[in-house]
């Protein structure tokens, strides 16, 4: 079991669905519906009674060619919503950053988990962040350009190396998630490659999280825009299911949380 927040969770036998909640005006896919406080209450609302069972918060896009914006709006855009939740709904909350400043207001705030989509290593501060609020934390494999040799083995190798930059600044094994990045630092084949052999990252010895809710590797194969991947993404939860995935990171939760739920029944035979 593996307890976060308030939480525990059982990552060895279950699949758990990370709800996400972009409070951004420009995120790939929901970019500006859930970027007033009210909107995004409703909505982390709404993800929770539909089977979410952490909520994460994002306040900069990570899409292609987005717009980076300061510490400071960062954290005016996601800590009243982390404070809103946390007053108002019994979830466990992610926030979506790879910088330190932004981390450490998120998790005085309330938030439990720190989402870096760099894998610790844009911020090196962030790792300490993490360690001295006991938080959990998710590494995300990513890099700057899509260059490998043997492209699994060189991704389990470079998240080799954010767990150890984690331990070394006094983050828990029982609080580390790995996420093989899907859709950051590479090509459309690399990407289905991640999906396709993403139970190899179970041989790192942390809870695995896929994310590939919309993402392009859907859209390119189904040739599809972005509000029509549901399907495209539930195949990958399912697929996650089946593969070990202790957490599915997703924007449709009601079909995901249904997707999982019949996956499981027929896993049991």
């Amino acid at each position: 079991m593996m307890q976060i927040g308030n939480k525990q969770f059982d990552v060895k036998n279950e699949t758990y669905i990370m709800g996400i909640l972009n409070v951004t005006p420009d995120s790939f896919s929901d970019g500006g519906k859930f970027n007033t406080l009210d909107a995004a209450l409703f909505h982390a609302e709404e993800m929770i009674r539909d089977g979410a069972a952490i909520v994460d918060v994002g306040g900069e896009s990570t899409r292609p060619g987005y717009q980076k914006i300061s510490d400071e709006e960062e954290i005016e855009r996601v800590c009243p919503v982390i404070e809103g939740i946390r007053s108002r709904l019994d979830t466990v909350i992610s926030i979506d950053t790879y910088k330190s400043a932004v981390a450490k207001a998120a998790l005085a705030s309330g938030a439990d988990i720190v989402n870096d989509v760099w894998g610790f290593k844009a911020d090196p501060e962030i790792a300490n962040v993490t360690a001295k609020a006991g938080a959990a934390c998710i590494l995300m494999h990513n890099k700057a350009e899509a260059v490998y040799n043997n492209f699994m083995e060189d991704m389990k190798q470079e998240l080799r190396e954010s767990i150890a930059i984690a331990k070394a600044a006094g983050v828990q094994d029982d609080r580390i998630i790995v996420d093989p990045g899907v859709g950051f630092g590479k090509s459309y084949e690399n990407n289905l490659e991640a999906i396709a052999q993403v139970q190899q990252l179970k041989e790192l010895g942390y809870p695995v999280l896929l994310a590939t809710s919309r993402k392009s590797v859907i859209g390119l194969t189904l040739d599809l825009p972005s509000d029509q991947r549901v399907e495209g993404t539930l195949v990958t939860s399912v697929y996650g299911v089946q593969k070990g995935c202790a957490f599915v990171r997703v924007h449709d939760i009601k079909e995901n949380a249904r997707a999982i739920a019949m996956t499981k029944a027929l896993m049991r035979f």
